[in-house]
This record gives structure tokens, C-alpha cells and sequence, in this order.
């Protein structure tokens, strides 16, 4: 299995009067509904919509994965029951939306994410739905505080 990463979230200085702008348009996308997956009718997102879209949802990664585009993030969560609290929270969001991720535990407090529509095998709105409403959760009680080395 072969990932490139397509791009991350960007936070140097020449960024962040967009991202003020961006802000409205993720709100707005986290406002959004997930739709039914209908493989007759929708269609994976081309990789340059999907690169467009990217700015929407801060801290993602866009990979593709062997030919399927992805969006992918990681936390690093204060314990192992953290993790679980943070599948959990997650999971409510997922179920929802009828829009389901790849959740992974990495040793005892790395949380993985991984999204696409299984169904069209790529990415769909739906994706970029679910990983805004994700960064509009309060999870500051489940992660680890950043070093300040």
C-alpha cells in the first residue's frame, strides 16, 4: 500500500488573514447535512476539488491511498480511556450523519481518522461535512497539551 500526502493544513503568517475568511465558509460547511450515498449518482471528487476544499477543514491531510483520496488526522489524547472518549464522541457525530470514519487507537493515546465514501471509493462533500463538524467538537478536555519546548 502505497499514501502520498496531497496536503495538510497551513499555518504560516501569509495564511491567516484567508483563514479568517475561510472560517465562515467551514462554518458553513459543518452546517451542512450528510447525504445518502447513492453510487448511481455521485461520483468520487476530482483531487484539485478535493486540494480547494482543504482550506475548509484545518488540521486534515489529503492523501491518496493507493488511488483513493482521503482525509486523515491524528490526536495525541491524555490516556487510553481519553481515546475511547474520543471514538465515542466522534462516533455520535459519525452516526448522526449516517457517515462513517475509520477511527484507529495507536498504542495508548494516538487517535487516527481516517475519511472517504466508502461507496464511491474517494471523496464526496460528505467527507469534508463530517471532518468540519469533527473540528467543531470541544475536545480540549481529551487531548494532551502541546509542549512548550
Amino acid at each position: 500500500m502505497t499514501s502520498r500526502l496531497i496536503a495538510d493544513s497551513v499555518t504560516d503568517d501569509s495564511v491567516v488573514a484567508a483563514a479568517s475568511a475561510l472560517s465562515l465558509q467551514a462554518s458553513d460547511l459543518a452546517a451542512k447535512k450528510c447525504v445518502p450515498c447513492n453510487a448511481k449518482d455521485m461520483r468520487p471528487m476530482k483531487e484539485e476539488s478535493a486540494t480547494e476544499m482543504m482550506a475548509k477543514v484545518a488540521g486534515w491531510n489529503l492523501v491518496n491511498e493507493d488511488g483513493t483520496l482521503k482525509l486523515n488526522r491524528s490526536w495525541k489524547v491524555k490516556s487510553f480511556t481519553k481515546g475511547l472518549e474520543l471514538f465515542q464522541i466522534i462516533g455520535n457525530v459519525a452516526e448522526a450523519e449516517g457517515h462513517h470514519p475509520d477511527l484507529h487507537l495507536v498504542g495508548w493515546n494516538n487517535v487516527k481518522i481516517e475519511i472517504w465514501t466508502h461507496a464511491v471509493g474517494g471523496l464526496t462533500e460528505n467527507d469534508f461535512i463530517l471532518a468540519a463538524k469533527i473540528n467543531g467538537l470541544n475536545l480540549h478536555d481529551l487531548l494532551r497539551k502541546k509542549s512548550t519546548t
